[in-house]
């Protein structure tokens, strides 16, 4: 499992950007994350899945009210990554009207989710190899703090939590 010193896997993540003026968006786009990381300071976390209950309710939220203290702390970039398709993730920032705010990035085939070890195993309940949920403080692509929940809890990955470790 990647840990508090290591540097973020290669992998390549999807995004789907909108357009101005309600016209149609554009994606998928691919997002090379050692590239996308480097000379940055990344807010990234990451759930099970896209409209899920806590996700939707708490997780996102509360990234999205606490963006612009994200950026008065010196973070570049908030990111949520989710093991869904790019296009479920623009529906979801749509919904969670995250624009400008958090990147919703797909990691529609769990390949950055099991390069870090950071796998949720939900195929008996229907949802195939998920994300665990976590956060993390990422400074030139390398982790500086990792919060990784337990089985079905929501105390460590919240936004105030790694806010007050972006401001330490």
């Amino acid at each position: 499992m990647i840990k508090v010193g290591d540097t973020l896997p290669a992998a390549t993540l999807m995004e789907y950007v909108e357009v101005e003026g309600g016209g149609c968006s554009l994606g998928p786009n691919p997002v090379d994350v050692i590239a996308a990381s480097a000379g940055k300071t990344i807010a990234l976390f990451a759930v099970p899945g896209a409209f899920t209950p806590t996700c939707s309710a708490k997780h996102v939220p509360g990234y999205v009210e606490k963006a612009a203290e994200f950026k008065a702390a010196g973070v570049d970039e908030i990111w949520c990554l989710s093991v869904n398709d790019t296009f479920v993730m623009g529906a979801w920032a749509r919904d969670q009207k995250t624009d400008g705010k958090v990147r919703m990035l797909a990691d529609g085939d769990a390949a950055f989710a099991q390069a870090t070890g950071l796998t949720l195993d939900l195929t008996g309940k229907g949802l195939g190899l998920r994300s665990n949920r976590y956060s993390m403080l990422v400074k030139d692509g390398k982790v500086v703090s990792l919060n990784n929940e337990g089985p079905g809890k929501f105390e460590v990955s919240d936004a105030e939590t790694l806010l007050a470790q972006a401001k330490a």
